[in-house]
């Protein structure tokens, strides 16, 4: 089973170079201001300010190196959503847009596609130097792709405050709504926060199309991930959406019974040459991209069919001595499930093709009894059947 790496387009990269190099900030001092914003957005995350996009050199260091990797993200979850080409107009709201990272991903994922719909945006950020840049991105691209049938409206709100919602509701409904690495850093301080989360969403999804997507991505990091997990449990116990994926259930999230324990995804990715530079020059390795998702609609559909034999992968396939495992999630839970070596054959050979994110189905999962206990770790036989019915 083939995964596909997920790679920056020639001409949007075009785009974002032109952009940084105007900034004629060198290579060295790009790529230390790189390996420091990437020390805020990892380990120092409270010393995080919206204001970094003021100062031009960390501006160039995340446009050069974190806008191409955010917008990859983006683009894979594009492609795994529902879209119907039967609508003619593609509306979408971009929440806490930065530069323009959700609007840049569409435009350049809808304009591959070469859809005919007429694509409209509207990006909301902070900060007016983000927006700024988002426009100028975004005009670029327009104007080195010939494209007249996509606009972007850009407006300045925090997000916390709702003053923004009354003007954004006059151009809903909205397709897609993207919430791109900021629902984990609103309402810090607030008695509640996974509530005050879970308000906004809730309202945010009153704005979605029927037939809509609202795409929520966090940073693959333990605390961000499993407040993600808790919002999501929130939303589907008040019953104001279901989710399409990653899960394969609605029930409460089982990542979040050990405190130790997250969900989240990595995929294959190409990165352009421009960042295998800044990586080799800070001692980096970006060649997946990380990050944990949900993708909420409120249709009831899903990535696949839910039965109790279909199975989404949520570790790497780990090799022990004489044997793989690896955890799986669904409905009935999260669980270890391993196959020795000496029991490989034609019937689960798919068994060594798993890997994180992969929904795969089995046949039959055996746990065996030892001392009046039955094993929490399960068992694939030799003449059981393994498939992957969706790869990432």
């Amino acid at each position: 089973m083939i995964r596909l790496n997920a790679t920056v387009s020639p001409l949007l990269l075009q785009v974002i170079e032109e952009a940084v190099s105007i900034k004629g900030i060198p290579g060295p001092r790009l790529a230390r201001a790189v390996a420091g914003l990437s020390q805020l957005f990892t380990k120092e995350r409270e010393a995080v300010s919206q204001g970094y996009l003021d100062d031009p050199v960390l501006a160039a260091a995340y446009l050069s190196y974190f806008l191409p990797v955010n917008l990859s993200k983006i683009q894979v979850l594009l492609d795994e959503m529902p879209v119907s080409e039967d609508n003619r107009r593609l509306s979408v709201l971009d929440l806490g847009s930065g530069p323009g990272t959700g609007a840049l991903a569409v435009l350049d994922w809808w304009y591959r596609r070469r859809s005919t719909t007429v694509l409209s945006v509207v990006a909301l950020d902070t900060v007016p130097a983000a927006l700024r840049q988002a426009s100028l991105l975004w005009g670029g691209y327009c104007h080195a792709a010939g494209i007249t049938t996509a606009s972007l409206q850009t407006g300045e709100g925090d997000l916390e405050r709702r003053a923004w919602l009354e003007p954004v509701k006059e151009r809903a409904p909205f397709d897609l709504v993207i919430l791109a690495n900021c629902l984990n850093e609103m309402f810090s301080d607030a008695k509640d926060p996974i509530g005050a989360r879970t308000g906004l969403v809730a309202e945010v999804l009153a704005l979605l199309a029927p037939h809509g997507t609202m795409m929520i991505i966090e940073p693959a990091l333990r605390e961000t991930s499993r407040a993600l997990h808790q919002v999501r449990d929130r939303l589907l116990q008040e019953n104001r959406c279901t989710v399409h994926s990653p899960c394969l259930h609605e029930n409460s999230c089982p990542a979040l019974v050990n405190p130790y324990d997250w969900c989240h995804e990595e995929r294959a990715w190409e990165p352009p040459e421009s960042i295998r530079a800044i990586d080799k020059e800070v001692g980096f390795i970006k060649d997946a991209l990380k990050f944990s998702y949900v993708l909420l609609r409120k249709d009831g559909k899903t990535i696949v069919e839910r039965r109790p034999d279909h199975y989404r992968v949520v570790s790497e396939l780990r090799a022990l001595k004489g044997e793989k495992r690896a955890w799986l999630c669904n409905g009935q839970g999260r669980q270890e499930v391993g196959r020795q070596d000496r029991l490989a054959s034609l019937q689960n050979e798919a068994f060594d093709q798993w890997h994180r994110g992969a929904i795969v189905q089995i046949e039959r999962i055996v746990r065996k009894e030892k001392g009046g206990k039955v094993s929490a770790l399960g068992r694939i036989e030799q003449d059981a059947t393994v498939k992957i019915i969706r790869p990432t």
